[in-house]
């Protein structure tokens, strides 16, 4: 491992918090139309350089976030996994959030699972969360089996609020784990 600043790792990923110098390679994930497929809209240069400085914000104020996520070997960026307090007006916010992106090219290697999983150990163990949530569209397969593999459970499915009510993305599914205390 070259880089000392991951917070964590697992077998094949560095977690880190954000710098100013990964604007372009985040950008770039967050404008293809193929990772932002399931959501409302892509993002703007500006706003993700604006996403960049709310994720350093809460990572500083919380010690957590949605972390910057890089291949160990190297150490080049491929998107997030992390977790975020989400408070937006839901009926099971606020609460600790679980959430990944990454970049397309980087799919279907099992880095999402694996990083989930590492981040789903690294808060119970050492951040002592309790309860780690994670939603997505019901359209959204993919994420939700990741859900599935790092042990969530399904507790619902809902119409999202900040979603058209008759748009293709408004129903979602919601899964939740618990840390075991032993």
């Amino acid at each position: 491992m070259k880089n000392s600043n991951y917070l964590f790792t697992s077998k094949r990923l560095g977690f880190r918090d954000w710098a100013s110098d990964d604007l372009d390679d985040f950008y770039a994930i967050n404008s293809c139309d193929k990772v932002m497929e399931f959501f409302p809209s892509k993002l703007t240069r500006e706003e993700t350089a604006q996403y960049i400085v709310r994720l350093q914000n809460h990572f500083k104020e919380f010690g957590h976030s949605f972390y910057a996520v890089e291949l160990l070997d190297s150490e080049k960026l491929i998107g997030f996994i992390g977790i975020a307090n989400a408070k937006m007006d839901l009926n099971f916010t606020p609460c600790k959030e679980i959430g990944w992106r990454l970049k397309a090219t980087e799919w279907n290697n099992g880095y999402a699972t694996e990083g989930a999983q590492r981040v789903v150990e690294f808060a119970f163990n050492d951040l002592k969360i309790d309860e780690l949530l994670s939603w997505t569209a019901k359209i959204n397969t993919k994420s939700e089996r990741i859900m599935q593999k790092i042990g969530m459970t399904k507790i619902k499915e809902f119409m999202h609020p900040k979603v058209n009510v008759n748009h293709r993305l408004n129903p979602h599914v919601l899964y939740k784990i618990q840390r075991q205390i032993k």
